[in-house]
């Protein structure tokens, strides 16, 4: 579990080097180490070597590694990266902290309507089809304006931004206008 140690130094030092470069602080970058795929016990090694965020693609996965955790709750952000299916929206709201997923209205008033009261409000971020694939998921860019402040009106959530996976471009230039695009949304 050493490596994991090293190899989380190794970022972070990647991180303070473009922070600085960038005139920007360290604090206002957050390091989110996707755990899909990797044992508890590995979370647990990374959690000791100060990682603190991890993100989980498949609920059910995730919600058992949340479960092996509760000793380091306290310690720990759990974010679905995934996608959301109706039927797990109660899992998602009552065990993850974030959502970086959510594609359409219906999916955010769920997460919304059973998200626990005693719980702080769940972080959410709308994903965008920003590239118009037939294959993904996402809301048109049309479409974020009027979903967007209807989330931001649920009283369970709190919106935090906008996600996207652009398709894969030949050059920097082209990698870089979908990117643009989301921006200005």
């Amino acid at each position: 579990m050493e490596t994991i140690s090293r190899k989380i130094q190794e970022v972070s030092g990647r991180i303070a080097r473009a922070c600085a470069a960038a005139g920007r602080a360290v604090p206002s970058v957050t390091l989110l180490a996707v755990s899909k795929t990797q044992t508890a016990d590995t979370v647990r090694a990374a959690l000791a070597a100060g990682q603190r965020c991890f993100g989980e693609n498949y609920v059910q996965e995730g919600l058992g590694k949340i479960a092996a955790l509760a000793d380091q709750r306290a310690h720990l952000a759990w974010h679905l990266i995934g996608p959301v299916q109706a039927n797990k929206t109660r899992d998602v709201a009552e065990a993850f902290d974030w959502v970086h997923s959510v594609d359409r209205l219906k999916i955010a008033q769920r997460l919304s309507d059973q998200r626990p009261p005693d719980l702080p409000a769940l972080q959410v971020c709308l994903q965008v089809n920003i590239s118009g694939e037939t294959s993904k998921s996402g809301l048109a860019p049309g479409e974020v304006d009027a979903v967007a402040r209807a989330v931001a009106a649920l009283p369970r959530l709190k919106l935090r931004g906008l996600m996207a996976i652009p398709e894969p471009a030949p050059d920097v230039q082209a990698q870089r206008r979908p990117h643009r695009a989301l921006r200005e949304l």
